[in-house]
């Protein structure tokens, strides 16, 4: 897909916070496992439909067009930390956008989701995923990523911490397995099970694809990563210990061959059902914060996995449905939850922010975690 050459919407451009402050690396601090002065907070999918700024983009622009530009890429990026405060700004993207380069194209149906013609569910089709997997080259096929990256650094440095993010292998593959969302993701547990030396292969060329590409954001200014697990809901515990947790954990270690000091963050959402499994994911070669579902509350999650380990999350989403002063509960119980203001906490939702999320409701929970997440001690 050709991308969009032109100039931002108008009106929509917004004022950054000026400033660096103390403040300005509480993310970062967190994800490696700090005490912090303050609980910092950020929202997944906090680019999203809710903002009024971010619909005069979406209702002009086809998803691809507006991932692929990178100016449009880098203000929709903004518009958040521009309007709320929030700790960190997450690259505008989309977990599905390494696939065409790996010869996987995808479209974003409105209404439906990603849509993927070409499946990989033949040996033949995944012996080709692995060719255009060996030839991947991120500066040269995705170069929009790194341009939106460097814009988006430049924009952030010294105030605030900049996010990149990746699909994880398991979720990927499935994608491309399915070709596209699916209630019970059949073909690719069909595969897991009547072929999985196949699956195995496809996850692996998916694993040293993802790795590169995470590699390629850092370079291009990313501080921390974040790797989604979003189909974990649809795997046993069995199915996640070999399946995902593998695969994901080898493009831990690549990365952290290559940059020891950047945070990397695994969510696999739906995954509060086997978080001892994902326990020893949090280790020095691997993953240095782990982020959980609302299915658990984070005192249940800290029992599971450590006091010392990192942890973001978890209120649910729908709650910034509801009232100012519910929000402000939530994320007050929250923060208790995990131990306190600063206790190697992000607060996060268990999910991406809703559409129909009032944007008052976005501005209570940043205020909320800034007036509860400071450590009086």
């Amino acid at each position: 897909m050709r991308p969009l050459q032109g100039a931002l919407v108008e009106g929509t451009a917004t004022v950054a916070p000026a400033a660096a402050t103390d403040e300005s690396d509480l993310l970062l601090r967190a994800a490696r496992g700090d005490v912090t002065a303050r609980t910092p907070v950020w929202l997944m999918r906090q680019a999203g439909r809710y903002m009024k700024a971010f619909r005069a983009y979406s209702e002009k622009y086809p998803f691809r067009m507006r991932s692929e530009t990178p100016e449009i890429a880098t203000e929709l990026s903004l518009q958040c930390w521009r309007a709320f405060g929030v700790d960190g700004v997450i690259m505008f993207s989309d977990i599905l956008t390494i696939l065409p380069a790996l010869g996987v194209e995808f479209d974003v149906v409105p209404g439906k989701g990603p849509a993927i013609c070409d499946t990989l569910r033949s040996e033949s089709r995944v012996a080709e995923y692995e060719l255009a997997v060996d030839r991947f080259a991120p500066s040269d096929q995705l170069p929009f990523v790194g341009e939106t990256l460097r814009a988006l650094r430049q924009e952030t440095e010294g105030k605030t911490t900049l996010v990149g993010f990746v699909g994880a292998p398991w979720t990927l593959a499935a994608y491309a397995v399915e070709g596209g969302a699916s209630r019970h993701a059949l073909e690719i547990k069909g595969m897991m099970h009547s072929n999985p030396t196949l699956a195995h292969d496809l996850l692996a060329a998916t694993s040293d694809a993802v790795a590169r590409y995470a590699c390629h954001q850092i370079e291009n200014g990313a501080q921390m990563v974040q790797l989604f697990e979003s189909w974990a809901h649809h795997l046993s515990p069995a199915d996640f210990s070999e399946f995902a947790k593998p695969y994901a954990q080898r493009v831990a270690r690549y990365v952290n061959d290559r940059h020891p000091d950047v945070p990397l963050i695994f969510f696999a959402n739906g995954g509060s059902s086997y978080l001892e499994l994902q326990r020893e994911m949090v280790a020095p070669d691997a993953f240095s914060a782990l982020s959980i579902d609302w299915a658990v509350d984070l005192a249940t999650a800290r029992t599971v996995l450590g006091e010392g380990t990192p942890i973001q999350g978890n209120v649910d989403p729908s709650l910034l449905l509801a009232s100012p002063d519910a929000v402000d509960a939530a994320v007050e119980r929250c923060i208790a939850q995990a131990g306190g203001p600063g206790n190697r906490h992000i607060l996060n939702l268990g999910h991406g922010v809703l559409q129909q999320t009032p944007e008052a409701n976005v501005a209570a929970f940043v205020n909320a975690a800034k007036n509860h997440g400071i450590r009086r001690s």
